[in-house]
């Protein structure tokens, strides 16, 4: 596998005074599958700390690890499963679901990773709509009853012998692995599957299935989250997502004498490639926290396992910078990691480098239909760069902006921004009418709107979707947020529109205050008064004690529209 250089190489600046950039080729593009990737660096620092899984008491080294992955591996051939087959994951963050990453990869099987925040109506249409032959589901999270949920719709579990399914709602589904010691009818338990896979161990098995996998091959369908219809599996390649982990890793000059904190979930791609992927490519030690997000055991495993990097959405370095015990914590190792997931906040990026230690600390930018990341800072970047924007374009790749008709729009525009190259998914699983609709002549198309300057580095300032038109004025909110961010009373805020029989469509805003603080809107409008233009300031202003998100921290304003519209009994502005 090449080795990274310590520089990139230059970015090639927008040309001609138009809106398109383009990746440095001076780092080639790797062609291994995502278990050669393992595999190579298990035999590179085979006794150096791979895994920690802290809430389970798990602590692997590298050569340990791809030993673990071999025995699940070699567990799920013995139950028929083969390359191509899809094995579907529905748990929180345990040590099941890392070896299922890679076990799957091992084989040839595609991961299809379930939302753990999914309930039944969810469950069935994503099993269904990829055809899973296996699911390994945990027990429970929180009070998502795993287990009880897939009795409820496969009653045929109370008679099925294990491995032996079939399920009148899930004529492809064959295998249910449930995590845990205890036993279920109908289900097969993890640790029984190890045991088969490790009694024997036939290594040399893997080994000439795997010598038939390419690069290409799908791996992986992860299922976005629509906030209207059902959501769309996106299918990447191993191409698409070691390569990806490559880049980010080298963004921030991890080596393997980096160990990074992961407290967010394995199921998104922030997990499983910015985190799982960017570590495997250098030796890097996984910490993981706990099953799931809580700012305290995740300062606590930074402060013991003395890590170096900690990767974040916004709001979970909001609730760790906001512990009223936060200064007990040994955060002095730290140097880099990511804040991405949704919009950086200009002012909590400057709080995370100032008391958190995070000088290094880069910003990111993508999606899951691109492996994800298009855009990342480096931990050179001047803080203003790292605060205001997404940094620059990574490797191999190609972005431009353009406007409705798809022309490029002039450096310091808005326009939407567009991806090209290796990162870009092979398509929605068996949806081509909306892949076509996502990637023409080989750009996907985001639905992010964008700016870049005149040095290629890129701000996102919001949606498509998300801009509001108020009179005839485009408003991006993502403005609006951010000078309201600089209030010292309020931790977070969020802005859209909603209908207006007068302007169409009027500014409203959600606000949650610092702990202890009290505001009214009038001091709110009072603060925005002469700050931005006027048609800016929010209409309509509502505290709340928190704002709705999806499990990984992106805030849903499709919700609060919703109960907005339902509070102020609005209907739709009529459009002509």
């Amino acid at each position: 596998m090449p080795t990274l250089p310590t520089h990139a190489g230059p970015q090639i600046e927008p040309r001609d005074g138009l809106s398109y950039v383009r990746g440095s080729t001076d780092i080639p593009l790797s062609d291994a599958t995502v278990s050669r990737f393992l595999r190579d660096t298990a035999a590179r620092f085979s006794e150096r700390p791979a895994v920690i899984f802290r809430e389970q008491n798990i602590r692997w080294t590298w050569r340990e690890f791809a030993d673990e992955v071999d025995v699940l591996a070699s567990g799920l051939l013995s139950l028929g499963v083969e390359a191509g087959d899809r094995v579907g994951i529905w748990s929180p963050n345990r040590s099941e679901w890392l070896l299922t990453q890679f076990a799957t990869a091992r084989i040839g099987a595609i991961l299809v990773n379930i939302n753990p925040a999914y309930r039944l109506a969810e469950l069935e249409y994503a099993l269904n709509k990829v055809g899973c032959r296996a699911l390994i589901a945990a027990e429970q999270f929180k009070t998502s009853k795993y287990l009880e949920m897939l009795q409820t719709l496969v009653p045929e579990f109370a008679t099925a012998e294990p491995g032996s399914l079939d399920a009148a709602r899930f004529p492809d589904l064959r295998a249910v692995i449930r995590m845990g010691e205890g036993a279920t009818p109908g289900m097969l338990r993890f640790p029984d599957v190890m045991s088969r896979g490790r009694n024997p161990l036939n290594t040399a098995q893997l080994d000439a299935i795997e010598s038939k996998l390419t690069a290409h091959d799908p791996i992986n369908i992860q299922f976005t989250s629509g906030t209207t219809g059902n959501p769309k599996g996106a299918t990447l390649t191993h191409h698409n997502v070691v390569n990806n982990g490559r880049y980010i890793a080298h963004s921030m000059l991890l080596t393997e004498q980096d160990s990074l904190c992961i407290p967010v979930p394995l199921y998104h791609c922030f997990g499983m490639v910015l985190a799982v992927l960017a570590c495997v490519s250098v030796g890097a030690t996984m910490v993981f926290p706990g099953e799931a997000f809580d700012p305290a055991a995740t300062l606590a495993a930074v402060d013991e396992e003395r890590c170096t990097a900690l990767h974040g959405v916004p709001t979970m370095f909001i609730a760790e910078l906001d512990l009223p015990n936060f200064d007990k914590y040994d955060l002095s190792h730290l140097r880099t990691g990511i804040m991405a997931g949704s919009p950086c906040p200009i002012e909590t990026m400057k709080r995370v480098v100032a008391k958190m230690n995070l000088r290094e600390i880069t910003i990111a930018y993508g999606m899951t239909e691109t492996s994800p990341v298009s855009f990342q800072s480096s931990t050179t970047d001047p803080l203003d760069k790292r605060t205001t924007t997404v940094g620059q374009i990574q490797p191999h790749l190609e972005v431009k902006l353009v406007d409705p008709l798809g022309e490029i729009v002039p450096v310091g525009e808005t326009g939407e921004l567009c991806t090209r190259g290796y990162s870009v998914m092979k398509g929605y699983w068996s949806d081509e009418e909306k892949t076509r609709e996502a990637i023409v002549d080989g750009w996907m198309h985001t639905g992010d709107l964008a700016t870049l300057d005149t040095e290629g580095y890129c701000n996102i300032v919001g949606r498509l979707k998300d801009m509001l038109i108020r009179g005839g004025e485009n408003i991006y909110p993502r403005e609006i947020e951010e000078f309201l961010f600089r209030h010292p009373k309020i931790q977070s805020a969020q802005v859209f529109g909603i209908p207006d029989d007068k302007y169409g469509e009027e500014v409203c805003a959600w606000i949650v205050l610092r702990q202890g603080e009290h505001a009214t809107p009038e001091d709110i409008r009072e603060f925005c008064q002469g700050q931005i233009a006027h048609y800016k300031i929010p209409r309509h202003i509502r505290f709340v004690d928190e704002l709705p998100m999806t499990v990984t921290g992106k805030v849903q304003k499709f919700v609060m529209r919703a109960k907005m519209i339902e509070e102020l009994k609005l209907t739709e502005a009529k459009t002509a």
